[in-house]
């Protein structure tokens, strides 16, 4: 099931803070962010909500695939990177997170 701004949930217009980095489209709250002991709502798009769903799903089916001999550890699972250096690329910092 996808989410759509019509599915019934609270759905605001805002900045999706997730893969598109739309700067104002519908959004659905999906969780607190945290970092460094603070805390920030975070919301997301339709079709970055989708897309977040089937990295979960990608993983969760991929811890029960039998045989499986290497599995990614907890950080690496939910896109940490491993080693000191990172390993995706990032858009810049938008104006709105921006500290002045």
């Amino acid at each position: 099931m996808s989410a759509a701004t019509d599915d019934g949930n609270g759905w605001i217009d805002g900045f999706c803070w997730l893969y598109c980095g739309r700067q104002w489209t519908r959004v659905l709250w999906i969780g607190p962010a945290r970092v460094a002991g603070a805390q920030a709502p975070m919301y997301a798009c339709g079709p970055c909500i989708h897309e977040l769903q089937e990295r979960v799903w990608q993983y969760l089916l991929s811890k029960d695939r039998p045989g499986s001999s290497a599995q990614p550890s907890e950080a690496t699972a939910v896109g940490q990177p491993t080693s000191g250096r990172r390993t995706v690329k990032h858009r810049g910092q938008s104006r709105f997170l921006r500290r002045g």
